[in-house]
């Protein structure tokens, strides 16, 4: 079952579980977009192939709202908004320590080794780096230890995780920069907590926000 969190005639979006993958890819397991197309096509009892068009992604080990374009119209004017940085999430971060800064912005140069998947951060400019920004704020939460708010100013591959890793504030179950050990689920408790957007049809303001895991997050 998908867990819907907003929809119309342009837009889907959905709260992904950890360990999905956004889209297909070498390990041939079904990705969410070919869920979300099942999903429709069963509903609304569909006789031929769902339009369904991938606006954006999250790493397979983490939650959160993700949107999907139900039109062509939808896609092309999403896919501009999120190369203009128009559209804003939020995530939020359980992580191992909590950071000494209690808010900042942080500024890196991210270099990724495809063959390991894995970049690498580092604080001047550097060959092969793309530049990588982010805002977080320590969370007093007293449900959820070390919980870090971030708004990210850029979108580079594993930006959050090695961005707060390199502060040392790695987040849980992300053996891949640093945690100690893996969640049994094989998540990382990184949640793609909020996104907020102009819709690009109707241009209302629209805020989703996904609920977090029941999982490894207490």
């Amino acid at each position: 079952m998908l867990d819907v969190l907003y929809e119309d005639n342009h837009i889907i979006a959905v709260n992904k579980e950890p360990g999905e993958i956004t889209q297909g890819d070498k390990t041939g397991d079904e990705p969410l977009s070919e869920k979300v197309k099942r999903f429709i096509k069963n509903r609304d009892q569909k006789p031929g192939n769902v339009f369904l068009g991938t606006v954006h992604r999250l790493d397979r080990p983490v939650s959160g709202a993700i949107i999907f374009a139900k039109t062509s119209k939808a896609l092309q004017r999403l896919n501009k908004m999120f190369q203009n940085k128009e559209i804003q999430k939020t995530y939020w971060a359980k992580c191992t320590n909590a950071p000494i800064i209690e808010h900042q912005k942080l500024v890196h140069f991210l270099v990724k080794d495809s063959s390991k998947n894995k970049s690498s951060a580092h604080t001047k400019k550097v060959t092969g780096g793309k530049k990588s920004e982010l805002i977080y704020t320590h969370l007093k939460n007293n449900k959820i230890q070390n919980l870090i708010e971030v708004k990210p100013l850029t979108g580079r591959p594993h930006q959050i995780r090695v961005q707060l890793s390199s502060i040392g504030c790695v987040i849980v179950g992300d053996i891949k920069y640093g945690a100690s050990s893996a969640n049994k689920d094989k998540s990382i408790c990184l949640h793609a907590k909020n996104i907020e957007f102009t819709h690009p049809v109707s241009k209302e303001k629209i805020a989703i926000h996904a609920p977090i895991p029941h999982q490894n997050w207490k």
